[in-house]
């Protein structure tokens, strides 16, 4: 049996490539940082990279492909994006048609795929200082919401930021927004704490995205900025064709959490 958690980035897209792991990436490779995807045609790969330098707490860059090439050569030589993410996200005007574990079929000459930096980066960090991963300990996948906070438009893109959700006592948030202030690329620090409903979120049960966890008497959640919000904007702005990964399954880089810092 393989202990998923302490093996590398490297390791684990060996073991999605053969379909061997095809669940969410939470816990996985532990120290490694995880990027969230967003691939699209050259005609639109312009305007996506503005608005993701336009909006860098919810999409800061990792990496960007050369058109038609599958390889991030940054973050993971070697790697291939049709291939080493669990499940991904096929959306045809901004409408969600299939969920594959490969895209190699999909795959056109002119495609240019973006890694985004992922909160799951930085709970390596959090886990050291005993911080509660609610996800984690429930053994599912990190609750994600639509909020009423709008992101700065590009081009064809706009909508709404997407944030993800880990409950924590204040003393414990003012710990993690401390830990998560050393990593920018992977989302920095929380972006609200307390009420969901000055955020947009009517029902703190029933998340957009992902599963609901347990918030226990004394804590309050915590939001940062998600790697989700692309899907949200690919929902508005409609593109011909967008692939994205499906929320909670990330692609696993090479590089360490600490190179972020």
């Amino acid at each position: 049996m393989i202990d998923q958690q302490h093996i590398t980035g490297r390791a684990l897209r060996d073991l999605v490539r053969a379909g061997k792991h095809t669940t969410i990436t939470a816990g996985v490779a532990m120290g490694y940082v995880q990027a969230n995807l967003a691939i699209l045609p050259r005609e639109q790969a312009f305007d996506f990279l503005l608005f993701c330098q336009r909006n860098p707490k919810p999409c800061p860059l990792l990496d960007v492909t050369e058109a038609g090439d599958p390889e991030p050569r940054l973050c993971a030589p070697g790697a291939d994006v049709r291939t080493d993410l669990p499940r991904y996200c096929v959306y045809r005007h901004g409408e969600l048609i299939c969920e594959p574990t490969d895209i190699r079929d999909l795959w056109q000459k002119d495609w240019v795929a973006f890694l985004i930096g992922c909160s799951y980066t930085f709970e390596n960090a959090l886990m050291q200082e005993s911080l509660p991963l609610r996800h984690l300990s429930e053994n599912c996948n990190v609750p994600m919401y639509r909020t009423n906070i709008a992101c700065q438009p590009a081009g064809i893109f706009h909508g709404p930021m997407v944030v993800s959700m880990r409950p924590m006592t204040p003393a414990q948030a003012i710990r993690a927004t401390q830990i998560c202030a050393r990593f920018a690329r992977a989302h920095g620090t929380p972006i609200h704490l307390g009420d969901p409903a000055a955020i947009g979120i009517r029902d703190i049960t029933k998340p957009d995205f992902g599963d609901a966890v347990t918030i226990r008497p004394g804590e309050i959640p915590v939001f940062w900025a998600c790697g989700v919000t692309p899907q949200a904007v690919v929902m508005q702005a409609k593109p011909a064709i967008c692939v994205t990964h499906k929320p909670g399954h990330m692609f696993l880089t090479d590089w360490k959490d600490a190179d972020l810092e």
